[in-house]
């Protein structure tokens, strides 16, 4: 995928590259003139830039890699230089003469028509897959991030009276959303007792925690296709770990947890998206099974208004920290 961006300096622009892994660019000139154009298509001239844009060279050494003239080098190099393809770089004194090298002013060459710009929005949705961008369709609007990322809060709070262990955790999720839309104006990070205080239920929501530290997530878990087993008891509630109503299987290991995305309970237009763990633990390893992951655990997803699957964290490195995640459901 090639994409030209907007102007970097006089008559030259990025040329942007997407292989499937990386996005790279290099600089391009853009040739807009037809005579220039002439001078830098011949087969000899070609050959010569091809050289120059690996290295800088002089003519002779040029002429001797080629198997050219000297003379012949020396016009064509003249040309390259007069359509400002090539530059001098730096001079050298050789055997009483000095030598000059050159090199191209770009590593690459395109040909620009005034026409055809379309307006984007946000550069980084036309390289991002577009599974990942249906899933957080709700969550951008014109480009920008439309919503709000809750944790839970630090300080003992809910009927579980925990303090949340897991809000750090938005910051990576944060940097891996600014790939899919720009950042708005206003603070999108909140801590659940904020959010429930201000009334902002009504927003799309991506929930960061469990249950037991966030009261967001206490609040749709009836609505969530796998829910968190909330059991009442004499000192309060109790968490049990998740139970799949498809399936019957109960998961209650600290390195699980639920990603899922549902309509929003208090207005049918927003979504929310649950980033929850039975422990901080599971929490973190869906926020990587999302961000480092997310093919793996979006793959079965294919627009449904309801989704869930259960992500279970690994330490293949063996350094005590969850680096890797299998996908359940």
């Amino acid at each position: 995928m090639l994409l030209f961006l907007s102007e970097y300096l006089m008559q030259k622009k990025l040329l942007l590259q997407d292989n499937g892994t990386t996005q790279e660019i290099k600089e391009i000139a853009i040739v807009d003139d037809q005579q220039k154009l002439k001078m830098i298509v011949g087969p000899l001239s070609w050959k010569i830039l091809t050289l120059l844009s690996k290295k800088e060279m002089y003519p002779l050494e040029i002429a001797r890699q080629l198997g050219m003239p000297g003379q012949k080098v020396y016009y064509h190099i003249t040309k390259l230089s007069k359509a400002g393809a090539i530059t001098v770089v730096r001079q050298e004194a050789k055997k009483g003469a000095i030598a000059k090298y050159y090199r191209t002013v770009s590593p690459a060459f395109g040909i620009e028509f005034p026409h055809g710009y379309t307006p984007i929005q946000n550069l980084c949705t036309l390289t991002a897959d577009k599974q990942l961008q249906d899933f957080f369709k709700e969550f951008i609007s014109n480009g920008v991030f439309d919503g709000k990322i809750v944790v839970g809060s630090p300080l003992p709070h809910g009927p579980f009276k925990t303090s949340a262990r897991d809000g750090h955790y938005a910051a990576h999720l944060a940097l891996f959303l600014g790939q899919l839309a720009r950042m708005p104006t206003e603070f999108v990070v909140k801590l659940d007792v904020d959010v429930k205080a201000e009334k902002e239920e009504k927003n799309n929501l991506i929930l960061v925690g469990g249950p037991g530290t966030n009261l967001l997530t206490q609040e749709v878990n009836e609505y969530l296709p796998i829910k968190f087993i909330m059991q009442s008891s004499e000192q309060g509630f109790l968490l049990g770990g998740l139970s799949s109503k498809k399936t019957l299987q109960v998961y209650t290991s600290d390195v699980s947890g639920l990603v899922a995305k549902i309509i929003n309970p208090w207005d049918p237009s927003k979504r929310i998206v649950v980033l929850a763990g039975n422990k901080a633990v599971g929490t973190k390893a869906c926020v990587i099974a999302l961000t480092n992951f997310w093919k793996k655990t979006l793959e079965k997803y294919t627009g449904q208004d309801t989704f869930a699957v259960v992500i279970h964290g690994f330490d293949l490195d063996g350094d005590g920290k969850v680096d890797s995640i299998e996908v359940n459901e």
